[in-house]
């Protein structure tokens, strides 16, 4: 059986013994079933991972006995900024899940002229608890030990006005190359990616003007949840660990 993989904010240290989350407790006692002495593993999200085992099981709680400590790193040396226009629901659950699988980094949320989300104050702040929540489950699942930094919301306008990485990309079906005709060789990365419907006419010329360079993925119309997880296999396989 494969030991589970437990995300735990805060400070672990071996031969401590801590309480597990609430959510964590409840995965591994009722959803997992496991009992005391079961094998863990814990990662607080600062890097490297610490072999663990439960301690004591109650009815709504947990605690883990926190043993070596295990230097395991999976980051992939392209650090990719994900700048995602904000999809519906579970599509942008999705974009999330599999961005953090595939290594991203950063991911920020952008609101645009075809986003068809709009929040406002608490709303936002939870549907970002919310995405930060995807992101570590998918951490727990492929192994990542950093866990990508989900940004506040931020206007697509605002975004291109702050970003300075090395090389920076969005998706055009109407461009004239894809990655491979690229040929530089950078260790940072930016992925501009629309929401359902795609990015305007204007947005896309306001992208090439703070640097962006077009690209495309073959013949095909992608949906953006589609779109953006192709483009990251194929920067994780031209430039990263793929």
């Amino acid at each position: 059986m494969r030991i589970p993989r437990i995300h735990q904010p805060g400070s672990l240290a071996s031969g401590a013994v801590v309480e597990l989350s609430d959510s964590a407790a409840n995965h591994v006692t009722r959803v997992l079933r496991l009992s005391a002495g079961a094998a863990l593993t814990l990662f607080n999200g600062e890097g490297g991972e610490y072999a663990a085992h439960l301690h004591e099981v109650g009815k709504r709680s947990a605690t883990a006995a926190v043993g070596e400590f295990r230097a395991r790193e999976t980051e992939s040396p392209l650090a990719i900024t994900l700048a995602q226009g904000i999809a519906k629901g579970e599509r942008m659950d999705y974009t999330i899940q599999k961005a953090t699988e595939l290594g991203v980094v950063r991911l920020v949320p952008l609101v645009t002229e075809r986003c068809n989300v709009r929040l406002s104050g608490e709303r936002w702040e939870k549907k970002l608890q919310h995405w930060q929540a995807v992101a570590v489950s998918a951490c727990e699942q492929c192994g990542r030990n950093r866990i990508p930094v989900i940004e506040h919301p931020l206007s697509l306008e605002t975004w291109l006005a702050q970003d300075h990485n090395e090389l920076r990309l969005t998706l055009d079906p109407l461009a004239d190359g894809g990655i491979a005709a690229i040929a530089d060789t950078p260790s940072q990365v930016s992925l501009l990616v629309g929401p359902e419907g795609g990015l305007s006419e204007v947005e896309l010329k306001s992208a090439q003007r703070a640097g962006y360079r077009g690209i495309q993925l073959g013949p095909r119309v992608l949906r953006t949840e589609t779109a953006g997880v192709a483009a990251l296999a194929v920067l994780q396989a031209r430039w990263g660990d793929l």
